[in-house]
């Protein structure tokens, strides 16, 4: 049975309310009216009362829709004349474009960039999981072929599979159906400034250049540096921090990505085959998936008659590719550019160490936004989980800007802190 909040007792409830009224006074939210049913509820009211559900960390709409009917004040300090239905908000996330939370994101970005309480000298990114309400994340059923990627949840077919890891004990991958949040943030205050949510099977390096042309066209920002763990080690991200941004990029290395520590070089610098062949060369090409370019090698007796002829026409390992393809087993080696960025990082100094450490700040962020209970969507479908996790960094910034309205700069980021009674 739902128990009602007891927050708002005879001696508290004016206290709270005047700390909700501050928030809600930094929402700059659009007149443009979005509308949710007959007759449509304000686009304030209804952004208010979701952003008072993450404050007061209620996990579902239904939590939310009973609070509102329990506490008449607390609806009309949303902006209220009525009491929704949990249907109304529903609706609302359903159906509202993105653009109208970006709009409002960006306004207290800009607020807080104009006080001085974000920098962005320093950013940061990563993403985190935010898992769908199916019945194949919930390993207590029994369904068939739970994470075959090729079959979608019926109950959100927008929901894509995708990966975490979790360290218990030992580092162990887990699979879930939903989407990922990914977001860009001021790596000293630990403010978000920008996010987009996709579905879980978007990679998420793909997405940070174009984050990054947004920060400098929207906020006309120029950071010093950007830094992100091993996954955006990629020459593509690193040449554009440094041409783009005049930034220094401080990117684990991604060892996966380098040459093949296997591949054997003859004193000609020609790769050697299993069987101790030099491999003859197929010349150059451009890897369009990796941006960059590639010296092909191949066997030797499938690419020279006069060399198998003196040899033997079979590969004397036998291996599997010699019958496979026409140029039986091949390697791959990528060529330095002249001019490459990532020959300037200095990898393993104190400097680059420092700047990284700032990283973590992105964990943190998302850390936060678990008492918003984002990472547990209770809705379905991309455009009502983008709209959820973008109220939950609208709560972030919205509390931060109030806290630096009212004197308390020392509960930037405490949410609990600064509702605290």
């Amino acid at each position: 049975m739902y128990q009602p909040n007891l927050i708002f007792t005879k001696d508290t409830n004016l206290t709270y309310l005047r700390k909700l009224e501050l928030v809600f006074s930094c929402l700059d939210i659009p007149n443009k009216n979005y509308y949710t049913g007959r007759p449509p509820y304000s686009v304030s009211a209804m952004v208010n009362a979701l952003v008072f559900k993450n404050l007061r960390g209620l996990f579902n709409l239904v939590d939310l829709a009973r609070e509102l009917s329990y506490y008449p004040a607390l609806t009309q300090v949303c902006g209220f004349k009525s009491f929704p239905s949990k249907e109304r908000f529903s609706h609302f996330l359903k159906y509202t474009p993105n653009e109208l939370f970006r709009h409002i994101k960006e306004n207290l970005v800009k607020e807080l960039l104009r006080l001085g309480e974000i920098k962005a000298e320093y950013l940061s990114t990563d993403s985190c999981p935010v898992k769908s309400p199916v019945k194949e994340n919930n390993l207590k059923t029994n369904v068939k072929d739970r994470f075959d990627k090729s079959k979608f949840p019926k109950t959100d077919k927008e929901a894509r599979l995708g990966v975490y890891v979790v360290y218990p004990s030992n580092k162990k991958v887990q699979f879930f159906w939903g989407y990922r949040n990914h977001i860009v943030n001021d790596a000293v205050s630990e403010l978000p400034l920008a996010e987009i949510t996709k579905p879980a099977n978007v990679h998420e390096a793909i997405l940070l250049i174009p984050q990054l042309e947004y920060l400098k066209d929207t906020f006309k920002i120029s950071p010093q540096a950007v830094t992100a763990d091993s996954a955006f080690d990629s020459s593509a991200i690193i040449e554009h921090i440094v041409n783009k941004l005049h930034a220094k990029p401080v990117i684990a290395r991604n060892f996966r990505k380098g040459n093949n520590p296997n591949v054997r070089l003859s004193s000609k610098g020609m790769p050697i085959c299993l069987a101790g062949f030099e491999m003859i060369s197929c010349g150059k090409f451009y890897d369009k998936e990796q941006n960059r370019i590639r010296h092909k090698f191949a066997c030797p007796i499938k690419m020279s008659k006069k060399f198998a002829a003196t040899t033997g026409w079979f590969c004397p390992w036998n291996h599997p590719k010699f019958y496979s393809n026409r140029y039986g087993c091949t390697t791959n080696i990528r060529l330095k550019t002249p001019s490459s960025a990532r020959d300037n990082i200095d990898y393993g100094s104190q400097t680059f160490k420092k700047i990284y450490a700032l990283r973590t700040s992105s964990e943190r962020i998302f850390s936060r936004l678990l008492v918003f209970s984002m990472q547990r969507s209770s809705v379905r479908g991309l455009q009502a989980t983008a709209n959820l996790c973008s109220l939950a960094h609208i709560s972030v910034l919205a509390v931060a800007l109030a806290a630096a309205k009212s004197g308390n700069a020392h509960k930037l980021r405490f949410i609990k802190s600064f509702f605290a009674i």
